[in-house]
């Protein structure tokens, strides 16, 4: 019963993201900004599946996740630019011109073709991430101390990313794009196939993190998570596996910013900041932690709460995600989805308890029968 209904909650998350939201766009009735606003709230979904692989399957909290994801953004937002730049007749971005630059950084100069400037947002979020993590983990550093080292890692890197020297922008970072493979990033078809490439991908990475969770790799960070030094003293080398799940972590991280920045039209050092990360978390915690589907629906929900709150009363999005975290700890640990869950086993005990109380009509006559045969033998 619990595989039919999460079969359900997928077919019903494909349907509604994949074809209904679509085709309320195609007739009228949805706007084409709010699919791109659903897009982005997809890109936050990988990456919070992400931070599932690392916090809820593998028990590392970590907490720069929002650096990878801006990493990513930034590649491809270095592309983006790039390419507005030749198509205003322009060598260097407007920025470097104002800070009297005279020619294009070094650095920039791989991100002129799209190929790699995709390859290279996958790939620089998951070498930062493997040197992190192998002088983090081989120091035997977790708990409570790993999660301030990222803080204060996610810390630093944003305050490098403000500087103008770092030729990224600054506190402004990167906008004014202008087109994607050729494509205006301002029209609505364009913004439609981003959205889908969007939750394509979304689809694409719930798969294989589900396959990855459920195979040996998988068990072995669970087991991890449930009692590490267990698993250290058996043939498995803790370390590695930590590893490896920190670097698939940020690759993923970086996909969902890659993704993000066509579709937002910005990158800057905001989003890299301590609080997103601590937001990022918080998506998995309400979700659900150590669930796929948690993740997902957390990052889509909160971020959709988010959009509503800060458009009734903007000042108070902070206290109702407190609230929200606090209820969350005290009450149902386990998220929406562990919500979902008792709500779902207990509809089930009713229904079986009901089923169980009602006697079937055959038994009734039998009872009934057996009286009436007891007088008339008692008769005879």
């Amino acid at each position: 019963m619990p595989d039919k209904s999460s079969k359900l909650v997928t077919l019903l998350f494909v349907l509604f993201f994949a074809i209904v939201l679509p085709a309320g766009h195609l007739m009228g009735i949805v706007s084409i900004n709010t699919i791109s606003l659903w897009g982005r709230y997809c890109c936050f979904a990988i990456a919070a599946l992400g931070i599932d692989l690392i916090w809820g399957y593998t028990g590392i909290m970590s907490m720069c996740q929002a650096f990878f994801f801006c990493l990513g953004g930034y590649c491809m937002g270095m592309h983006l630019l790039l390419k507005a730049t030749a198509l205003q007749g322009q060598e260097l971005p407007d920025f470097m011109v104002w800070n009297n630059f005279s020619s294009l950084p070094a650095f920039w100069q791989p991100f002129h073709g799209f190929v790699p400037a995709v390859v290279l947002a996958l790939l620089v979020p998951a070498v930062i991430a493997f040197v992190i993590g192998f002088f983090v983990f081989r120091s035997r550093i977790k708990g409570v101390y790993m999660a301030i080292i990222t803080q204060a890692f996610a810390l630093g890197m944003y305050l490098l990313f403000l500087r103008n020297e770092t030729k990224l922008g600054g506190t402004n970072g990167l906008t004014n794009f202008k087109a994607v493979l050729g494509f205006d990033l301002s029209s609505s078809n364009t913004k439609l196939a981003l959205y889908f490439a969007t939750v394509a991908m979304l689809c694409i990475s719930y798969i294989l993190c589900r396959k990855m969770m459920a195979s040996k790799f998988g068990k072995v960070l669970q087991a991890i998570r449930d009692s590490e030094p267990r698993v250290g003293y058996t043939a498995y080398r803790v370390l590695n596996y930590k590893l490896a799940v920190f670097v698939v972590a940020a690759v993923l991280a970086g996909l969902a910013g890659m993704l993000y920045v066509p579709q937002t039209g910005i990158i800057t050092p905001g989003r890299m900041s301590v609080t997103s990360s601590v937001e990022m978390l918080m998506w998995v915690a309400l979700g659900g932690r150590g669930k796929l589907k948690g993740a997902i629906i957390g990052a889509l929900l909160v971020n959709c709460l988010y959009s509503l709150c800060t458009s009734l009363f903007p000042e108070g999005w902070l206290f109702v995600l407190g609230v929200l975290y606090i209820l969350t700890v005290l009450y149902f640990d386990k998220g929406f989805t562990g919500l979902f869950d008792k709500f779902a086993a207990l509809l089930r005990s009713r229904r079986k308890a009901v089923v169980e109380g009602v006697p079937s009509p055959h038994a009734e006559n039998t009872r009934v029968s057996h009286p009436a045969m007891a007088r008339s033998s008692e008769g005879n």
